[in-house]
């Protein structure tokens, strides 16, 4: 009889102690799906970069956005990594060492991905890749890894489109001379850049196939920089004086860069110059009429998509959930051309 009170008893106290795991299991699995709390590290190949700073300010609105709909809090930190890869991967091992969620990469050299590919996978930490894209060896290397970006041939095409209506409606618009030869200038971003590369081919092949008369002066490359391609328009206009007709840019910095030459110079003839990527900057460059036109790509939407895919990863949801992404890891952002007619 002892023997079978010892029994229940022991059974009763298994069954307790049972009871109370379950309880704490379910409070953990509770506690892990109301996570109240996602840290998101980002790095910037240039921070000085005027179209990556405004993306940068749109990451952050929108991460207050986020904090306030949701009630999860969003700790950002974003480090500069001046242009260089060293700095760059060192700021990934720290971010990956303090055990963030998610780490949003703009990288400077786009095929030095591969270190920080390894170190998020050896942590655990999925990548989402922006603006500057990793070759597509490297992007199959793991589930994880998101690319943000615009379509570069899309970019150029739509650049060139500005100039082709504008031949097409008025082709003394780009003549200036009337020799029946529309003679142009070639600023180009960094040459290892492969939106650089694209923009480039595209642009002039789009204004071959609107049946614009080129004629190429010279080109160079101002690695998206305005100063740098101030001081190559400087030479170009000392060696072809009234020459230049057309000044062709991968992006907006570089044509406000042109502008400022053009302007000390005192040329005062209609010189086109045209740009890529819609920065605040090269919006003021079209209303004061420095620039002819620029195709913007809508950052805000950039910055959205970048940290909805971080923020899903963060809190272990399903990514393709929240955005639609192309094979599961690319999404492209809109674009659309802009002149300074069409401000008016």
């Amino acid at each position: 009889m002892k023997k079978q009170k010892r029994l229940w008893i022991t059974a009763a106290a298994m069954a307790v102690v049972l009871a109370g795991c379950m309880v704490l299991q379910g409070c953990s699995g509770d506690k892990k799906d109301e996570k109240k709390s996602i840290r998101i590290g980002v790095v910037l190949y240039r921070g000085d970069d005027p179209f990556i700073n405004n993306i940068r300010s749109n990451l952050e609105d929108k991460a207050k956005t986020y904090e306030k709909g949701t009630g999860i809090k969003v700790v950002m930190d974003v480090a500069d990594s001046k242009g260089n890869q060293n700095t760059q991967n060192s700021q990934v091992d720290r971010f990956l060492s303090l055990g963030y969620d998610a780490i949003c990469v703009n990288m400077v050299d786009r095929s030095a991905a591969s270190y920080v590919i390894n170190k998020a996978m050896d942590a655990d930490v999925p990548v989402v890749f922006f603006n500057r894209e990793p070759v597509e060896e490297d992007m199959k290397r793991w589930e994880k890894l998101y690319y943000v970006g615009e379509d570069a041939k899309e970019s150029a095409v739509l650049q060139g489109n500005i100039l082709v209506d504008l031949y097409q409606d008025n082709p003394e618009g780009l003549d200036l001379d009337g020799n029946g030869k529309v003679s142009y200038v070639l600023l180009e971003g960094e040459s290892s850049h492969q939106d650089s590369l694209i923009r480039t081919e595209w642009s002039i092949q789009t204004l071959k196939d609107g049946g614009v008369p080129l004629e190429k002066l010279t080109g160079g490359i101002a690695n998206w920089d305005r100063s740098q391609a101030s001081a190559l328009m400087e030479q170009w206009i000392e060696e072809f004086p009234k020459e230049i007709e057309v000044v062709i840019c991968n992006n907006d910095e570089m044509a406000l860069g042109a502008a400022d030459a053009l302007e000390r110079s005192g040329d005062s003839r209609p010189v086109k110059i045209v740009g890529i990527d819609g920065t605040p900057q090269g919006m003021e460059g079209l209303k004061s009429g420095k620039l002819f036109g620029t195709v913007q790509c809508d950052s805000k939407e950039y910055a959205d998509v970048i940290f909805e895919i971080a923020a899903a990863e963060s809190l272990g949801q399903n990514v393709q959930e929240k955005v639609e992404l192309n094979q599961g890891k690319y999404y492209e952002c809109s674009q659309h051309t802009l002149t300074a007619e069409s401000l008016k």
